[in-house]
């Protein structure tokens, strides 16, 4: 009788929870604004610009989803968080999804209850080094002191690969991107580890970019994406299907400069359903049925996302690789408009 009485008492929590988290949705309509939880500073993904607005890849997918429920992609409050707080940020309601640079680990979608609803960067972890110090390859970094954020997957990836080489490191442990990155310049530390992605932003972001590398290896898997609370499925649909509206877009030439016009109706059904001209794919989401066409013509499609922030024009410079689409030897792919 006990189990039973205990059984349905988690059960009832659960489903507590559960309508709890499912209100994500209606909560963000009624407040007029989304909270995306995004990083401190790193150039190209998240930063603020000369006049304190946020600009990068994880914002214009955070103005994606202001611009596909309000029609106002300035809809967003940015919320900065460090390695250490983003999740209890999120699990205790401060953010309403992580927009920042997140890897999908298997203990963060399981033990933290956190649900990845796609990956918008395929990443993995890489080194910086100081020109100075002479080194071409990170199995050269015997002895060296290594800044790294804690509270991230680079801590045991690290360990890893100094274990795995017969090598030994002495870690400096930081806060954040904006704490290793100056310790990393006055030279606290020799090498400063994160994600490759992230390196470029921070290297780009240094007094003199020219002064450092990166080094040619990469010791991870990091795919990187939007997470949301277990349980909050409703949302979870928004923020997966307007990500993949704007890689859809890409795979179907749908551009900030043609989607007023083409939202019209084509010849193309993948593109009338995704637009809105033909089906009610938007009222299955709680949106109108231009949800897709209002986040494209806010942001561009996720190529031009790509190119405008992080692109190899950039003074990120980092090129397609992983990121390319799938019909280009890429990985990013989105389901169909069905």
């Amino acid at each position: 009788m006990k189990k039973t009485v205990f059984f349905g008492a988690l059960v009832g929590a659960g489903l507590v929870a559960g309508a709890s988290a499912a209100a994500t949705l209606d909560d963000i309509k009624d407040r007029g604004k989304i909270h995306c939880g995004v990083t401190e500073g790193t150039l190209g993904f998240s930063a603020r610009d000369s006049e304190g607005n946020h600009q990068g890849f994880d914002v214009d997918f955070c103005r994606a989803l202001g611009a596909a429920i309000f029609n106002d992609s300035d809809a967003v409050e940015y919320i900065e968080l460090s390695s250490k707080n983003r999740f209890t940020a999120l699990s205790s309601g401060q953010v309403d999804l992580l927009y920042r640079t997140t890897t999908w680990t298997f203990s963060r979608d399981v033990d933290l209850k956190t649900t990845f609803v796609g990956i918008n960067y395929y990443d993995g972890q890489g080194f910086m080094v100081p020109k100075e110090l002479g080194v071409t390859s990170a199995k050269e970094l015997e002895g060296a002191t290594v800044c790294i954020e804690t509270g991230t997957t680079t801590e045991l990836n690290l360990a890893d690969f100094f274990r795995v080489n017969g090598m030994s490191y002495e870690p400096l442990p930081v806060g954040g991107t904006t704490e290793a990155k100056a310790l990393f310049e006055e030279g606290a530390c020799d090498v400063y580890t994160t994600d490759a992605s992230a390196l470029a932003g921070v290297r780009a972001a240094l007094k003199d970019p020219a002064a450092y590398i990166i080094l040619p290896e990469i010791v991870s898997k990091e795919p990187l994406g939007p997470a949301v609370r277990h349980g909050d499925d409703e949302w979870a649909d928004v923020v997966r299907w307007v990500q993949n509206a704007l890689v859809a877009a890409e795979e179907t030439g749908v551009t900030s400069a043609n989607v007023a016009e083409l939202a019209k109706g084509t010849d193309n059904p993948e593109i009338n359903r995704m637009l809105g001209s033909e089906g009610s794919l938007g009222a299955m989401l709680g949106l109108d049925a231009d949800f897709a066409v209002r986040a494209i013509a806010a942001v561009g499609n996720y190529g031009e996302i790509f190119e405008r922030n992080i692109g190899e024009n950039t003074p990120i410079g980092l090129a397609r690789g992983l990121n390319a689409l799938w019909t280009e030897g890429g990985l990013q792919y989105s389901p169909p408009f069905r």
